[in-house]
């Protein structure tokens, strides 16, 4: 069984999450934009071994405190697609820029791409590239929970931003119908903000995706 906890760090409220395998306690941070430290603490409290870093995308609250925790707990590090690494090349101005701690870039261990698999311990997530909001922003999905690590593809009643460099929202719009949606609509999401949604819940009322807004005419 998959366990997972959320926390909110930065300024941004950006949802980082301890994901991990009950049987073998083994962890990952997925998308430490910061607060290592309480990161770190929540780890300890539930008795976790942290074996990883997932992000699903390079913009700075998702990913600021990668370095420091890499080097700090010599995690290797997961995603996103390659098309982010200037996102994350840019990581020493974006924290400048925005006012949050500086942050190093790095280089990740592994780029993911569609159809790719992440392990925790002994559980297998599989990666899904939506482009969109960033060109290498992935998505977690656990298939056995019947959940999905989304960053900011998707959220509770609203999208991913597009006016970012390179953001795209046409892709954005087609990664969410084309490659989430056909996952089931019992499928629960953690979004990179905001609270919890199922994608069934996103196709009925979300005023930028609802299958209403895509019916024939």
């Amino acid at each position: 069984m998959m366990r997972a906890l959320i926390i909110p760090v930065t300024p941004f409220q950006q949802n980082c999450s301890l994901i991990w395998d009950e049987d073998s306690r083994r962890a990952a941070v997925v998308d430490p934009g910061g607060e290592v430290e309480r990161v770190l603490a929540e780890a300890d409290r539930h008795s976790l071994t942290l074996e990883k870093i997932l992000l699903t995308h390079a913009h700075l609250d998702h990913c600021a405190a990668t370095a420091d925790l890499a080097r700090a707990k010599s995690l290797p590090v997961e995603g996103p697609q390659r098309e982010d690494q200037f996102w994350i090349a840019a990581l020493p101005q974006q924290a400048a820029q925005f006012g949050f701690p500086p942050a190093r870039s790095f280089e990740p261990d592994r780029w993911l791409e569609q159809g790719d698999q992440v392990t925790v311990g002994g559980q297998t997530l599989e990666v899904l590239h939506c482009p969109g909001h960033t060109p290498g922003h992935v998505v977690f999905f656990h298939p056995g929970e019947r959940c999905a690590w989304v960053g900011d593809v998707l959220f509770a009643g609203s999208i991913g931003r597009t006016d970012f460099p390179r953001g795209n929202h046409e892709a954005l719009i087609r990664s969410i119908r084309e490659r989430l949606f056909p996952l089931g609509d019992d499928v629960r999401f953690v979004p990179g903000h905001g609270p919890m949604s199922t994608f069934g819940a996103e196709r009925r009322t979300n005023p930028f995706v609802a299958d209403r807004l895509f019916a024939p005419s």
